[in-house]
């Protein structure tokens, strides 16, 4: 019988490095951070038991360097790795590199990321598991720009070409005509061969005003996979969410357990372990899967707080060959939760805001809760992503959740970089969002509207 597991290397910085710690601390693991020399000295560092540079601020040269990695696991005494989001968190060779050197991964294997991280790929397998999906053939588009006009006008127009390998909003552009299609392939397949080494681009409807929903689940190697609720994504500027919600508001929540169930019997069928979330467009009453990450993700708090569950260290729980301790009949959404992505930026322009902290002051109450990384006498670097906190909410009801958000936005301080609090404050008090329900389109229209009203 092996030993257990029981240390855990962060390949990840920031406020996802800290979540990470806290879980591990809860499951009494011994955490181990990895760090850049652009993070070196950032205060969460001191919150792990053990901390260990991997190298320059480069990402490519410290959190997405496997060898590196590797060798900081083995020099720690590591024997799982977590990888968080973003960076390292969906590579598949990176998950066969940590396997093939006696390590866990925490998080599903290389085959299995493999498949799912090709988008057509993961298509086929969910049309195999009767999961709905957008239409469109589940095959990558041939090079004859005459096959593909056809494949376009047998979809109907608009239609969206998306990188098979794609993701974090790359790689897609939406054609309205037979005119602009053979300038729209050669751009987006020369778009996913530079972002994601995969030329490979796939052809579906583009819906004119869905909203993006998605399930969560966590599954363990025993046989088991449980849905864990659903989230409302369509606040999104380029594809990229900032405020995000669960419950999915409006939507008959029969419809939603009915989409649940067969996202855990997919995983059941496909072998999935660890944490997941599968995201789908719905428009007119309808749920169309559109891919799945095979990772925690950024919004995992609001479910959190309405199931009252850890997801991360279920996560880890599984990854540790442990069977899943509660049944899908366990799994209860009690109330409503909104969680802001509060980025260093301005927040007009959106142009990063990297530097010194001088002042922050973190809200608090009844139903708040915020997940960051920096505090007064922090610095946010530029050479990673902008998000440095996440504000989230619950209440018995989306209007307490909407008031808890308002309350605690208004409160909140961050002194010497420019932030996002601002607009968020704006974007609650829109009426549309208020009503909830609003399309992935909204705040793209919101800011073009605001755009005009300054003019």
């Amino acid at each position: 019988m092996s030993a257990p597991k029981n240390t855990v290397l962060i390949a990840n910085r920031g406020e996802i490095a800290l979540r990470i710690i806290r879980a591990c601390r809860r499951l009494g693991l011994r955490s181990v951070c990895a760090f850049s020399e652009a993070d070196r000295g950032a205060q969460y560092l001191d919150l792990a038991d053990a901390s260990i540079c991997i190298g320059p601020a480069s990402a490519t040269k410290s959190y997405l360097n496997i060898p590196a990695i590797l060798a900081a696991a083995d020099i720690m005494g590591a024997d799982m790795i977590h990888p968080g989001y973003g960076f390292l968190s969906e590579n598949a060779d990176f998950s066969e590199a940590v396997a093939q050197a006696g390590l866990t991964l925490i998080g599903p294997s290389a085959d299995v990321m493999r498949r799912m991280g090709d988008k057509v790929a993961a298509k086929t397998a969910m049309i195999e598991s009767g999961v709905p999906c957008v239409p469109g053939p589940d095959s990558v588009l041939p090079d004859d720009i005459a096959e593909i006009t056809r494949i376009a006008q047998d979809i109907g127009y608009p239609v969206i070409l998306k990188a098979a390998g794609g993701g974090g909003g790359r790689g897609m552009r939406i054609v309205k005509s037979n005119d602009a299609l053979a300038d729209a392939f050669m751009l987006t397949k020369q778009e996913a061969q530079r972002f994601f080494s995969n030329p490979d681009i796939y052809m579906e409807k583009f819906l004119e005003k869905p909203r993006h929903v998605e399930i969560q689940v966590i599954c363990d190697s025993h046989g088991h996979a449980l849905w864990l609720g659903d989230r409302d994504c369509s606040m999104q500027r380029r594809h990229q969410k900032m405020i995000e919600e669960a419950p999915a508001p409006g939507i008959d929540r029969d419809l939603i357990a009915k989409i649940g169930e067969r996202c855990a019997a997919s995983c059941r069928e496909i072998g999935y372990v660890g944490a997941g979330t599968f995201e789908f467009l719905y428009e007119n009453g309808a749920f169309f899967f559109i891919e799945m990450n095979t990772r925690i993700q950024v919004e995992h708090p609001v479910t959190e707080m309405v199931t009252g569950l850890d997801i991360v260290a279920l996560q880890i729980d599984v990854a540790r060959g442990a069977q899943l301790s509660i049944t899908q009949d366990d799994v209860q959404t009690v109330g409503h939760s909104i969680e802001c992505r509060i980025n260093a930026e301005d927040p007009i322009t959106f142009a990063p805001s990297p530097g010194p902290i001088d002042y922050m002051h973190v809200p608090g109450g009844p139903g708040v809760r915020v997940d960051t990384h920096i505090a007064t006498g922090s610095s946010i670097s530029a050479s990673y992503d902008s998000m440095v906190a996440k504000v989230i909410t619950h209440g018995a009801t989306r209007d307490e959740a909407l008031a808890r958000a308002r309350s605690a936005l208004n409160e909140m301080r961050i002194e010497g970089v420019s932030t996002n609090i601002p607009l968020h404050c704006q974007l609650l008090d829109d009426d549309g969002f208020a009503k909830g329900g609003v399309s992935i389109h909204h705040l793209e229209h919101w800011l073009e509207k605001r755009e005009l009203d300054h003019e």
